[in-house]
């Protein structure tokens, strides 16, 4: 009789234990959808904070720099930071990101009204995306006691350009000259999904750029 005890008590036993991690499974599952459920929410919340503080048209400088930094992914953005370079907004220009047809020669070539500003003060570098472009920035200013600068680059990508640079120079004032397509002038990006899955991706870069920084704030701004 008391081994028949002892096994309906095991048994017993075995179902609670069973029904606690049952409960505790439920809980965890709950739990994680809550979570991924915060974590989509901010991001979309995030997303159509992104948007509305994206610049929407060009703007009419009111000041002069130490210098420019035009970084590399459409053609424009050169053309402007060049033209802005001639009407001395600044005293030099960084072409960041630029690939090797991408050079003073080439340049002077397309727009020889340029060729004589170009040679004498632009300077060039090879770096492949946007932290790069920050990174050679730094070197580039600081080598030229730069101050103050004009960032020269696409609507979209000017938020993530203008944190990626200010963590690089946290004591050099900064100066968005946003630059847009004639395809992002014409349309609403909501309205092409193709210009939509670019603000979207850009979005998502944007983000990452603050959590790296957040995260390890002194790995990529070391000199």
């Amino acid at each position: 009789m008391p081994i028949i005890g002892s096994s309906t008590g095991d048994r017993s036993e075995g179902v609670v234990e069973r029904q606690g991690s049952a409960r505790l499974l439920r809980r965890l599952v709950r739990l994680t959808v809550a979570v991924c459920a915060g974590i989509v929410l901010v991001l979309a919340l995030g997303f159509f904070w992104f948007v509305s503080e994206l610049p929407t048209e060009e703007v009419k400088l009111d000041r002069n720099a130490d210098g420019i930094v035009a970084l590399t992914g459409g053609a424009s953005r050169i053309v402007d930071a060049i033209e802005l370079l001639a009407v001395k907004r600044g005293q030099r220009l960084l072409i960041s990101g630029a690939n090797r047809s991408t050079n003073a020669a080439e340049i002077s070539r397309l727009h020889p009204e340029f060729e004589s500003i170009v040679r004498c003060c632009v300077d060039f570098d090879r770096s492949l995306n946007t932290l790069g472009n920050a990174i050679e920035t730094r070197k580039w200013a600081e080598k030229r006691n730069i101050r103050s600068l004009i960032v020269v680059t696409s609507g979209y990508h000017m938020p993530r350009a203008m944190a990626e640079i200010g963590h690089q120079l946290p004591g050099v004032t900064l100066i968005a000259f946003p630059v847009f397509s004639e395809k992002l002038r014409m349309e609403p990006w909501w309205s092409n999904g193709a210009t939509a899955r670019l603000i979207l991706l850009e979005y998502l870069k944007f983000v990452f750029s603050h959590v790296r920084i957040l995260v390890n704030p002194g790995a990529d701004a070391s000199h």
